[in-house]
């Protein structure tokens, strides 16, 4: 099923509604495009254009499974950041317990594509959504579903949905730590959390099977603190366990995990002690697949434990320079509908003319309107209209949804897949 599903991507056609794509290519199956190998810089794409650089996106695949390996941790990484099924079935093929998803809409597209186990980082308290879940685990009872509860007037809602829904398996929840006051989701305090499971234990159509949160939203993070409320996280399992909250369970859930904080994540989580069940150690980062040349590039704990391994920036957005009106500024094809802008501006990294590819020595992006990119540009800059100029990204999650069909090419330009993006 899964393959077929994938397989069947490669049979959409190419058109107007894919930016950057050669115009000659239009009537082609993606298949028979990807087929072509064609080049990315001399076969007829047209700026801007973003592309996946086929090695670094590999690196980075197998630098989080050899990392979760070596920490005993399973993992389900964040789906939101690419919606790309070709990439789910990737990590799954490196050994993911399952795809981490945040909204229905995104379940929907996991499943859509075979993804047998999802956990949903938020609590689910829409009613068609819960009656879709409850359909998809009465049709396979290989799938598994977990998801967030923070509040008892959310385990009622979802309890009602499913009830009315005739549902004849419970739903598998975990109670969500808020990682502080003032901080996103999540109940505050050890006492609010035991009210919450003490709803589910109520409920018939649910079933407790940890705890969860996200390290990320502790306020002014920083080591200490983080490992703190994960020591918490820890402590609420243990005391949940104590309580028997978790007895009957085949294995219990205990999940955390960003793409900043996962060394944290994996020393707290070695201290987990023995529960009554197997505990299911689950890390969720996401931004890893990718990476960035910004907000992840110095955040990534990688720069903490170098020894461990390391990402790598797999995106450029390649964009041409269109106008030229002084010396000290340039205009590039690439704006806000291209380009990741809500942490940080683009990062101007290399130029390429007439074949050739030089540092972008002097350029620097200032701005962004909606289809430009504002460079100012220095004495060192040797920059003429008609130039590609290579532009990496902060923050994966708003770079993926701007574009629904991205090559992925070779150190060479040699273009050898395309990914399908679902936002």
């Amino acid at each position: 099923m899964v393959l077929d599903a994938l397989a069947r991507l490669t049979e959409e056609r190419v058109d107007h509604r894919f930016k950057g794509l050669p115009p000659d290519a239009s009537g082609l199956t993606v298949g028979e495009l990807a087929a072509q190998r064609r080049n990315l810089f001399t076969d007829g794409f047209t700026t801007p254009v973003l592309a996946l650089s086929a090695e670094r996106l590999e690196h980075n695949l197998a630098a989080l499974e050899t990392y979760a390996e070596r920490h005993g941790l399973a993992f389900a990484p964040h789906g939101k950041t690419s919606m790309a099924p070709q990439l789910f079935q990737r990590q799954i093929e490196r050994g993911a317990w399952g795809v981490t998803l945040a909204v229905p809409h995104q379940a929907r597209v996991a499943r859509a594509y075979g993804i047998r186990r999802i956990f949903l980082a938020n609590e689910l308290v829409d009613a068609a959504a819960l009656r879709w879940v409850a359909a998809e685990q009465d049709a396979d009872p290989a799938f598994r579903f977990v998801c967030y509860v923070d509040s008892v007037r959310g385990v009622e809602l979802m309890d009602g949905a499913l009830t009315a829904s005739g549902a004849s398996r419970p739903v598998d929840v975990v109670v969500e730590l808020g990682a502080g006051e003032g901080a996103r989701t999540g109940v505050r305090t050890e006492a609010e959390c035991a009210a919450v499971a003490d709803a589910v234990a109520g409920a018939r159509t649910l079933r407790l099977v940890g705890v969860a949160g996200y390290e990320g939203e502790v306020p002014e993070a920083d080591p200490e603190r983080v490992r703190a409320w994960l020591r918490r996280l820890v402590a609420l399992a243990v005391d949940f366990d104590k309580a028997g909250r978790f007895a009957g369970l085949d294995e219990i859930v205990v999940s955390a995990g960003g793409s900043a904080w996962f060394d944290a994540v994996a020393d707290v989580f070695a201290e987990v002690p023995e529960l009554s069940a197997p505990v299911l150690k689950l890390l969720r980062s996401g931004a890893y697949v990718s990476h960035d040349d910004g907000h992840y590039e110095r955040l990534t704990p990688f720069n903490r434990v170098p020894r461990e391994g390391g990402l790598e920036p797999a995106f450029r957005l390649w964009t041409q320079v269109v106008s030229r009106p002084s010396a000290e500024q340039a205009f590039t094809n690439a704006g806000k509908r291209d380009a990741a802008y809500d942490l940080d501006l683009p990062v101007a990294r290399v130029v390429r003319r007439d074949g050739a590819e030089r540092s972008a020595t002097g350029i620097e992006v200032t701005g962004l309107s909606d289809q430009h990119a504002w460079l100012r540009t220095s004495e060192e800059a040797d920059l003429e209209v008609g130039d590609w100029v290579g532009l990496g990204l902060s923050h994966p999650c708003t770079s993926f949804d701007k574009w629904v069909l991205i090559p992925v090419a070779e150190a060479d330009g040699t273009v050898v897949d395309y990914i399908r993006t679902f936002f």
